[in-house]
């Protein structure tokens, strides 16, 4: 394997601090890896400046992306934000510097809009669905719900035009209800969907010192609470693509369906848990340690810091190179002789704690749900990329099943005369519509 050209580096300046308290958050405990940092939380402008530079530096090509996550990175107030966009035009050189911006958005106000509007910052906001599978999970540290102050601050970056993609986290609770969420975040004006399929697994037993979410290789785990059923999430991601690609390709981009899409193209996958390889997506905390991958914010994973050595050092490095590999090598025989291995890659490592069909170990937990969507969709992304390939709009798929469901009724129905009403509901006489 070549070594990496470049990489992107999330950044997190308010490390796991945040002004909520989700139940199935998995940043909060990492406060345990920093205990020294409960009062000197803040990314220092001397760690700001080094990401800044060394992120641009550590790019081969002319596009750089600054990712700010946390935690909840508006903690940092504005001003931080003023500078790093400040040391981002001193070192930019002849490179396009972008920013992309998490938030749970309790924070944001106009000032923060109009900041994020005139520097193009894409801001992604964190939301779950209607007030009721929003608020379950997504409670303030006083214990309340953030549904209205999440809804306020859609309606802030609506009023000042900012780009702005939703974050859905699919949960025990709102998994059953897929339907209902789509139609909500498109309702909200949210045209770029993600979800992320939630599962988390326990320690049994926790040490003071030890984190009490693990990796795959503790044993002694259990999946919490409000993680997904294993198969319910391909039920779910069904439910929402028969609604899609009947209303809505062209007009909202939901994050599987493109990635799906990608992969049958022959291209690859936007979402990293797709990837053949990983191992540069690296997460920065706010004092500068480095680390292989968010998911992997574990003492082992941790590659330095970069006040020691350079971003594009660690990205090199024979541990960044073997961590991604990893993903490929230690696929199991299930995998590798899977139909849809080109689509999925085995997902994400950190999901791999399950037992194949065969009975095989080191299995992801969610491929009873990534093989039923795969086989669901299979016949519509097939006729998508004969499309593309004529250089035609997959949109042309919307309207040719439309159609053909539209002559079903008619078929079935035998009574719609030339001078009834179109079935289509255009109001039209069926003659001159679409008999």
């Amino acid at each position: 394997m070549q070594a990496p050209t470049s990489c992107h580096v999330m950044a997190k300046p308010t490390g796991s601090v945040c002004n909520i308290d989700c139940d199935y958050c998995f940043y909060l405990e990492k406060e345990k890896l920093y205990p020294d940092r409960q009062n000197k939380w803040r990314m220092s402008d001397e760690t700001l400046e080094a990401y800044i530079r060394q992120t641009i530096e550590a790019q081969k090509n002319d596009l750089v992306q600054l990712t700010w996550q946390g935690g909840e990175p508006t903690l940092m107030g504005l001003e931080f934000f003023q500078k790093a966009v400040s040391l981002s035009a001193k070192y930019a050189g002849k490179k396009t510097v972008e920013h992309s911006f998490q938030t749970n958005g309790l924070l944001l106000n106009d000032d923060w809009c109009r900041f994020f509007k005139q520097h193009s910052f894409l801001v992604g906001l964190s939301i779950d669905g209607p007030a009721d599978l929003n608020d379950c999970y997504r409670k303030n540290r006083a214990g309340k719900p953030t549904y209205a102050k999440a809804l306020e601050a859609v309606e802030l970056l609506k009023k000042h035009n900012v780009d702005f993609n939703t974050l859905t986290v699919v949960h025990r609770k709102n998994v059953s209800q897929p339907e209902r969420v789509y139609q909500f975040l498109k309702n909200i004006g949210s045209t770029h969907i993600q979800f992320t399929p939630l599962v988390e697994r326990e320690a049994r037993e926790v040490k003071d010192d030890r984190l009490r979410l693990v990796l795959p290789s503790e044993a002694l785990a259990d999946v919490t609470e409000w993680s997904v059923p294993a198969r319910q999430y391909g039920e779910f991601l069904n439910a929402i693509f028969d609604l899609w690609v009947r209303k809505d390709i062209g007009r909202i981009y939901v994050n599987m369906f493109d990635s799906t899409l990608s992969s049958w193209f022959g291209e690859s996958s936007n979402i990293c848990h797709f990837a053949p390889t990983c191992g540069h997506a690296l997460a920065l905390e706010a004092n500068g340690d480095l680390y292989n991958c968010d998911h992997y914010v574990y003492p082992k994973h941790l590659l330095g810091n970069i006040h020691d050595k350079p971003i594009e050092e660690y990205n090199t490095s024979s541990q960044a190179i073997q961590f991604g590999k990893d993903k490929q090598e230690t696929l199991n025989a299930d995998c590798k002789r899977c139909t849809y291995k080109f689509a999925c890659n085995g997902g994400c490592s950190k999901h791999r704690f399950a037992v194949s069909p065969s009975g095989l170990p080191n299995h992801n937990y969610f491929c009873q749900s990534y093989r039923l969507f795969f086989e669901h969709t299979a016949t519509y992304m097939r006729e998508m990329c004969d499309l593309l390939k004529q250089d035609r709009s997959p949109v042309e798929l919307m309207w040719t099943l439309n159609y053909r469901e539209l002559e079903t009724r008619i078929t079935k129905s035998n009574s719609v005369g030339r001078n009834s009403l179109c079935p289509c509901g255009s109001e039209k006489k069926y003659k001159r519509c679409c008999g």
